[in-house]
């Protein structure tokens, strides 16, 4: 079987998520409740619909999986996982709505840095947060 070529190679998928800060400067995080990262923490965050922006995508899901309504500003970054997902990860705010955890979200909860230096997180988050919090 012959290698593929770039012609060949699938698009990654796009999604969006949502980096969230209270005032006490805590991260929302959420636990996954389907694939991929079942039973990881990771931002709220999912595919990017038809028609949708990546900053709206953010929103949006924000909102489904947190109850959380955000306004979303700058792009932190984006990154490429697995070979197939390309995630745009956006600062967000608060700016309504009631915390509880919804869509694929098993649990929703807003952790301290040091929380999250202890959680089992999606893979390679920790390390994307680092590089996000340093630009």
């Amino acid at each position: 079987m012959s290698p593929r070529s770039d012609a060949q190679k699938p698009h990654p998928v796009e999604c969006a998520g949502a980096v969230v800060r209270d005032a006490e400067g805590r991260l929302l995080l959420v636990r996954r409740g389907h694939p991929p990262s079942e039973g990881l923490w990771s931002l709220p965050g999912g595919r990017i619909e038809p028609g949708e922006s990546a900053a709206q995508a953010a929103a949006r899901e924000a909102r489904e999986e947190t109850g959380l309504n955000v306004l979303v500003g700058k792009l932190l970054g984006t990154v490429d996982l697995w070979g197939n997902y390309r995630i745009h990860d956006f600062a967000a705010t608060v700016v309504g709505g009631e915390l509880r955890a919804g869509d694929d979200a098993a649990e929703v909860r807003w952790c301290s840095d040091e929380d999250v230096a202890l959680m089992s997180l999606s893979p390679g988050l920790l390390d994307e947060l680092r590089k996000m919090e340093e630009r």
